[in-house]
C-alpha cells in the first residue's frame, strides 16, 4: 500500500498543480483579451473580479497538490516547506477572496453587475 501512495500520489499532485497553470493561463489570456477590446481601459471591475475567481480555484487546484504531498513526506525539512506553501496559498487565496467580495460589492454599488 505504501508502495503505491508514493507511486501514484506525487502523480496525482502534479497533475492537479497542472491544472491549476493551466487555469491560471487560460484565465488571464482571457483577461488581457477582454481589457484589450476595451482599449485597456480598466474600468470594468467584472473583468477584475472573474480574474480573480479563476485565480482562486487555481490556487485550490495547487493546494490541493501540495495537501497530497503531504503523504509522502520523509523529513522534517519537507514538512517545514510544505507548510510554508500551504500557509503562503492559503494566505493568497484569503486575500483574493476578500478582494472578490470587496469588489463585488463595490461593482453592485456603482450599478455594473
Amino acid at each position: 500500500m505504501e508502495h503505491l501512495i508514493h507511486t501514484f500520489v506525487p502523480i496525482i499532485a502534479n497533475l492537479l498543480e497542472i491544472m491549476g497553470v493551466f487555469i491560471v493561463l487560460f484565465s488571464s489570456t482571457k483577461a488581457f483579451y477582454k481589457y484589450a477590446r476595451k482599449l485597456f481601459q480598466f474600468t470594468d471591475e467584472n473583468i477584475k473580479i472573474e480574474f480573480s475567481r479563476a485565480l482562486a480555484v487555481a490556487l485550490e487546484f495547487k493546494l490541493g497538490a501540495e495537501i497530497l504531498k503531504t503523504l509522502v513526506i520523509q523529513t522534517l525539512d519537507e514538512l517545514i516547506i510544505l507548510g510554508s506553501i500551504v500557509l503562503l496559498r492559503a494566505a493568497l487565496t484569503f486575500i483574493i477572496h476578500w478582494e472578490i467580495v470587496s469588489d463585488s460589492k463595490s461593482s453592485k454599488v456603482l450599478g455594473q453587475e
